[in-house]
This record gives C-alpha cells, sequence and structure tokens, in this order.
C-alpha cells in the first residue's frame, strides 16, 4: 500500500474510514481534482485515475515521483543535513539574492527553490524539473514542521526543522506512490475539468482548500491562496453537475457548509478530524467538519472500500 510522500496540510488520513463508508460499492474511474498530499489517493491506489492540483511544483514533484521515482532517489540522497554548511560549489552558499547571509545547506536550498519565483522562472529542461522535485521534497521533511508556505511573492519561506534524524530521502515511499501513480493523469489546472473527464459511474472526491469556520471570517487571506468564495460556489454547481450526469460525488468541508450540500440534495454529516500540520501548536486538534455525497445508503461499501478494478 503506497502513503504520501510528503507532508501536506489538510491530509486526509485520519478521515480515511469516514470517507470510505460514503464510497460506493463499485465505480469506474476515480478523480480527485484537489491533490494536494493525496492521502485518498495513495491509500485507494485506484486502477484508473486522474489527478489535480492548481500548484504547478506540486504537479510537477508527481509527474516526476511517477515517471523517474529512481532518479527522483538518486538525486535526494545527495543532499547534505540542513544544518550543515553551505555547499561552496551551488549558489547561494554566501546569500540570498535579497542579501541576506546564509549560514546553514537548508537555507542555501531554500534559497534555490526560490529563484524559481524571484528570477528565473520555471525550470525548462527534464533534469531542472527533476531538481525542483526534489527540493520540494528535501524543503518539505527537513523544514518546520513539514509546512508549505509561501509569500506574497511566491516563495517558500519556511524556517528550518529540529529533528534528530531526518528522512529526506523517502525511498520506499516515493517507489510505491510511482507505482500507484502509473497510469494516472496528473493535471495542473482548474477543478470544473471533471465535467469533461467524469462518465457516469465514476467517483469525484472533492477536498477543497475548506471554507473558514466563521460565516463572518474576512475571506482576503483565504482568497489569496486562490480560492475564495465565488469558487465555494462554483464547486457546489459542479457537484450538482456531476449528480446530474450520474456521477459519484463524495466531498469534504468544513462544517460551515452543511446547510449548503443538505439544501442542494446531498446526504451531509458532521465530522471531527485532527490536524496535525499546523503552526501554532494548540490549533493542532479536532475541527469541524462535513462529508456530503450522492451515494444513496445501500450502495455505499465500507471502511476497506478499494475501486472494482482490484478485486
Amino acid at each position: 500500500m503506497a502513503k504520501p510522500v510528503l507532508k501536506w496540510a489538510g491530509g486526509k488520513r485520519q478521515l480515511l474510514g469516514e470517507l470510505y463508508t460514503r464510497f460506493p460499492t463499485s465505480f469506474d474511474r476515480y478523480h480527485e481534482p484537489f491533490f494536494g498530499g493525496g492521502a485518498v489517493f495513495f491509500d485507494l491506489e485506484p486502477a484508473r485515475a486522474t489527478v489535480n492540483d492548481t500548484n504547478p511544483r506540486l504537479v510537477n514533484f508527481y509527474e516526476q515521483v511517477r515517471d523517474r521515482p529512481e532518479a527522483l532517489i538518486e538525486r535526494l540522497r545527495d543532499f547534505r543535513d540542513p544544518e550543515a554548511d553551505p555547499d561552496p560549489s551551488l549558489p547561494f552558499d554566501g546569500e540570498t539574492r535579497r542579501g541576506k547571509a546564509v549560514e546553514q545547506y537548508y537555507y542555501q536550498q531554500r534559497a534555490r527553490f526560490n529563484e524559481r519565483a524571484y528570477g528565473e522562472g520555471w525550470p525548462a529542461s527534464d533534469d531542472e524539473r527533476l531538481e525542483e522535485a526534489a527540493l520540494l521534497l528535501y524543503l518539505n521533511r527537513t523544514c518546520y514542521n513539514g509546512l508549505y508556505r509561501e509569500n506574497g511573492d511566491g516563495g517558500f519561506n519556511v524556517p528550518i526543522g529540529r529533528y534528530a534524524d531526518p528522512d529526506w530521502v523517502q525511498a520506499e515511499r516515493v517507489r510505491a506512490a510511482g507505482e500507484a501513480l502509473a497510469g494516472t493523469e496528473v493535471r495542473n489546472g482548474d477543478f470544473a475539468y471533471v465535467l469533461d473527464a467524469a462518465e457516469p459511474g465514476d467517483l469525484v472526491y472533492f477536498d477543497p482548500p475548506y471554507e473558514p469556520m466563521s460565516p463572518t471570517a474576512d475571506f482576503a487571506e483565504y482568497s489569496a491562496a486562490g480560492f475564495g468564495r465565488d469558487d465555494q460556489e462554483r464547486l457546489l454547481e459542479v457537484a450538482v453537475e456531476l449528480d446530474e450526469r450520474g456521477v459519484w460525488v463524495v466531498l469534504s468541508n468544513s462544517g460551515v457548509t452543511y446547510d449548503r450540500y443538505d439544501e442542494a440534495g446531498f446526504s451531509v454529516e458532521r465530522e471531527g478530524a485532527t490536524r496535525a500540520i499546523n503552526s501554532d501548536a494548540s490549533a493542532r486538534g479536532e475541527v469541524d467538519e462535513i462529508i456530503a455525497t450522492n451515494v444513496p445508503g445501500d450502495e455505499r461499501g465500507g471502511p476497506d472500500q478499494r475501486s472494482i478494478e482490484d478485486y
């Protein structure tokens, strides 16, 4: 069984059992328009699938895991301890592009990663895209608390973590994830692609950026991440259209969206899930969220449900 390679905020490993009880007993292709860390996909390992994310760095990472897992592992083994001195053979061994002193290897690699945002632009060659993927995993596994956070300019700005023996190679996870992704279409676009990709009998699992729990919450910061109130409304419209076409739909979101999906005719229930990745330790607790589905109760599977092709 594959496991997520990256630590990613909003991961669904704690919610898998509750999700699978809402999945249909059988389905054709599987679609996940908000992929993120891919916890559901890697646990399910569907035989035929499409996955999508709006983050091009994340999409490139999964393409490299799928297409070049051994090359990625080999490159990752060349990285040094995050607290080591910077490598003088690589750029930014003394200071960042903005003139900030670089005294540890981690911050040198972070500066190299951010050169895509601040300077050179998106990597063009296969080797550059592999390096981009390797840097993402290295930073993800050595940064503070496994956070992925960008500043307003698109630069990764999470500080170094404190780990006794960090494993940034993740060789077995990379190999297993590569096998799970084999034959999977990995997309970088808008979630509404499923209106063209999904057919009757397929299953779509939506795990969007959650709407803020407070009905009066300011959407400014939330919208800056690229998914605001209008997108939440558009997501509901897409879910309703898929339902009308005979496509199975399962969706998770924050508890504040309960009435919206209930009024649209979906079966909605509240669940609590623990969130382990948060910069504020006091916020790593149980959150109120919902699971909505159009799968009738007598056609749902159980916690060990898998795609029909796996039987």
